[in-house]
């Protein structure tokens, strides 16, 4: 990196899709696969293309409570003139076999009367409406067939995925290996606890760990590294093995702000400084192969770049894919204002009156202040082009803590 913004500020700042764009584009994805018991696939991207062993279910099977039979025994029954069967343990001609949801269906029978539509007497019973062949009655291979494609690679399992795989007879599963992330909070003033006057404690290193593990990655959560180059440029050359590097802190224009000098040293800086807010000095480069998310230092900030760079980053890398967060359409209770050019990330919290549900701000600054987006329940997402929205107007509130 030649130039350096530091003590200018910002001159230029990248917009957040063609940012997010380049990011993309220097992710590698993983080929490195592991065999796991399927009771530890959920949320795992599949390796392998999966084809039932088996049909489920493997036999014919009754489908209700009541009575196995031959159906052409059956079809002059009605509720005027019923039929009458004998009852047995096996089914021939006009002989029937008490049967219930789910047991085998007997040899000889092609179809159950249901349990109502019978009236026994001793060891006879009347039959009061006709069956048709197979009618009450679950094949074999009616849920899947022997052989029947059920997955493609990279699909990101889910439970009922891996009650469908059991009901196969798959015990285990080829899955993509968890992307390896290492995530260093840098900052001479940050301590794990006890803060004296001038110290802070470390929470964004362990929100971004938390979040990797949410979002299908495997972190490290490194210790503290000072703002001091050597350590700096120690720590990204310790974690270049893994498969994303992220920082938090250090990522401005500050004469302590050193991680984009030091990433563009060793390597390539491709982006500093993103048009959002909160959280426009986000930083994204490379060291050997190795992609390096520098995400600010103020929680908040960290927060809104995390969502916006590191879980797309994650998960692609791990071959999962990056579905959009969930959201509520609520109306606004008060004016959010915006600057032209930034997207803005305005967290509210919801709630509902006679008209429907409510976002209310919080706030739409204070990138510091970590209570105002632990306590929101989303965030309303203002457009480059415009300043802001009026209250009243129906918005989309994004709720960036759903785990997939």
């Amino acid at each position: 990196m030649t130039d350096d913004p530091r003590g200018s500020g910002f001159k230029d700042r990248t917009r957040l899709p063609a940012a997010r764009e380049r990011l993309a584009e220097s992710l590698t994805r993983i080929d490195r696969t592991e065999s796991i018991p399927i009771t530890e696939g959920d949320g795992r991207a599949l390796a392998e293309t999966v084809e039932s062993p088996r049909p489920v279910p493997h036999y014919a099977r009754a489908a209700m409570d009541g009575f196995a039979v031959r159906a052409p025994d059956t079809f002059e029954a009605t509720d005027r003139s019923p039929v009458t069967l004998a009852l047995g343990d096996t089914v021939g001609p006009r002989r029937a076999c008490r049967v219930h949801t789910g047991s085998e269906l007997p040899e000889g029978a092609d179809a159950v009367v249901k349990v109502e539509q019978t009236r026994v007497d001793g060891e006879t019973m009347e039959v009061s409406d006709a069956v048709a062949s197979g009618e009450n009655v679950a094949p074999v291979g009616e849920d899947v067939s022997e052989g029947e494609h059920l997955y493609d690679p990279g699909h990101r399992l889910r439970p009922s995925d891996l009650a469908l795989l059991k009901s196969v007879g798959k015990t285990t599963i080829d899955v993509v290996e968890r992307p390896r992330v290492a995530v260093v909070p840098t900052g001479e003033e940050l301590v794990q606890s006890d803060p004296q006057p001038g110290e802070v404690i470390e929470t964004n290193g362990q929100t971004v760990t938390q979040y990797v593990r949410r979002w299908g990655g495997e972190p490290t959560y490194r210790d503290v590294v000072t703002d001091d180059e050597a350590a700096l440029r120690e720590a990204i050359r310790r974690d270049l093995d893994r498969d994303l590097i992220v920082t938090t802190g250090g990522s401005s224009v500050g004469e302590r702000d050193l991680l984009p000098e030091v990433v563009g040293n060793m390597g390539e800086v491709f982006v500093h400084g993103v048009a959002l807010k909160p959280g426009h000095p986000v930083a994204l480069g490379q060291v050997a192969g190795t992609p390096v998310l520098m995400l600010p230092g103020y929680p908040v900030a960290t927060i809104v770049n995390a969502v916006q760079f590191l879980r797309p980053a994650v998960k692609r890398t791990g071959r999962l894919p990056v579905t959009d967060l969930p959201t509520t359409i609520a109306r606004l209770t008060r004016k959010i204002v915006s600057d032209i050019g930034t997207r803005s990330f305005v967290r509210v919290r919801l709630d509902s009156d006679d008209d429907g549900p409510t976002a209310i701000p919080t706030r739409a600054s204070g990138a510091g202040v970590l209570s105002s987006v632990a306590l929101a329940d989303g965030w309303v997402i203002v457009p480059d082009n415009s300043e802001g929205i009026e209250a009243g107007r129906t918005v989309t509130v994004e709720n960036w803590e759903w785990s997939p």
